[in-house]
């Protein structure tokens, strides 16, 4: 038995795969990432990506990132415990804080290594972690890592989780961890429930919410704004990747938790720091989400527009509510036979099988940006509208 078996069976599949013409991943993109791309040579109206306030290409993002290479160099060559923190870091981090309104904050190189940081630091052998069955991989990866007792409970199903909830000893201190928006069906957290339930079991509560910050509430700061529950969330988890545009992540929390998570999570203390540009261009963005809210006005409009225009077609998108919009399809080779009509058409959107979805619910996974035209819209539907026709997926 060799431990490399395993990958021959891979690479067959994703022979398999190619020669079908149906391999949709790692498609190199020869352009900036907004409301359409160029791949090989031809040009694509992008709705698979996660850059909901379209700032990819905004040149003040681009000149914030220029400005602090030229200022700070390409990288910091260390880890923020050591030698890779700036000033800039820190700035960024007070201004985090005051925008959540919270107490202190800290950032993180990636959005999957703050997850992995900040659970693994907060969780303990000890400890019981509840999760929903859907949260992202880098919650379930961060669970594992703290070696606590993990609980899951049915996607949203509040009833489960206090059955869960109940059932747990009194003397164990216990954390409740959600995303705010799913990522793959759009759907948000009941986070009013959870928040009663968490003071009703005396528990805590982290809020993943890489979706939804600079998209939901009226300021921009997410479902827990969204839902008024700002203060009633002990921890919030936010991503740059998405609305700011950047790449890191980032925790913001009272300043006893903060201080114990930068002095306890290895995916900190062991990792280089988040680079100068990707801190300047993460300011930047914060400053816009704050100061122009008609970004988030236009996505607004947009998700509405498909929303309707994907339920007339007579699609099942799921429980959506954001700009991620499913369009569910049913068995796998359906949806990359649907994935690949759409390229066909000048669409890029996003495949999803199992097993980042229950068997059975492949999907094509939607999402929008402010910068989307009316135009590119209106192709979005009528593309889509005639895919459902060849697929008997519209309405008779």
């Amino acid at each position: 038995m060799d431990i490399f078996d395993k990958c021959g069976a891979t690479v067959r599949e994703v022979e398999k795969a190619h020669q079908f013409g149906i391999y949709p991943y790692f498609t190199p993109i020869e352009s900036v990432q907004d409301h359409v791309v160029t791949i090989a040579g031809k040009q694509y109206i992008m709705i698979g990506s996660n850059g909901y306030l379209g700032l990819a290409a905004d040149p003040r993002l681009k000149q914030a990132a220029i400005d602090a290479v030229k200022k700070y160099g390409s990288t910091c060559s260390g880890s923020r415990f050591l030698n890779g923190t700036l000033d800039i870091h820190v700035q960024l981090e007070k201004d985090l804080a005051d925008f959540f309104e919270k107490d202190g904050a800290i950032i993180f190189s990636t959005g999957f290594q703050t997850n992995l940081g900040i659970i693994s630091a907060l969780g303990g052998k000890d400890d019981i972690l509840i999760i929903d069955r859907q949260d992202h991989a880098s919650i379930i990866d961060g669970c594992r890592l703290s070696f606590s007792d993990i609980k899951k409970y049915k996607h949203n199903d509040m009833a489960d989780l206090e059955r869960i909830l109940h059932s747990l000893p009194q003397d164990r201190a216990k954390l409740i961890i959600v995303d705010g928006v799913f990522s793959m069906e759009g759907d948000l957290a009941n986070l009013p429930e959870i928040v009663r339930l968490k003071r009703k079991y005396n528990t805590r509560l982290l809020v993943d919410d890489a979706h939804g910050v600079g998209v939901h509430g009226e300021k921009g700061r997410g479902t827990c704004e969204h839902f008024g529950l700002l203060n009633d969330v002990d921890v919030i988890m936010g991503t740059f990747s998405k609305a700011f545009a950047s790449l890191g992540g980032f925790v913001v929390a009272d300043k006893d938790v903060i201080t114990h998570i930068k002095h306890r999570a290895r995916a900190l203390i062991f990792s280089a720091s988040m680079v100068p540009s990707s801190v300047a261009s993460a300011q930047q963005a914060l400053e816009i989400i704050k100061s122009e809210p008609e970004r988030r006005l236009r996505l607004w409009n947009i998700t509405e527009k498909m929303l309707k225009g994907f339920k007339e077609i007579g699609f099942d998108i799921g429980g959506s509510e954001t700009p991620v919009i499913p369009v569910i399809i049913g068995k796998d080779e359906d949806c990359f036979a649907f994935w690949k009509m759409l390229m066909a058409n000048g669409i890029f959107a996003n495949p999803v099988i199992s097993p980042a979805t229950p068997p059975g619910r492949a999907l094509i996974r939607t999402s929008y940006m402010a910068t989307h035209t009316d135009e590119d819209i209106d192709t979005v539907l009528t593309v889509f509208r005639g895919c459902a026709e060849k697929f008997g997926l519209s309405k008779k």
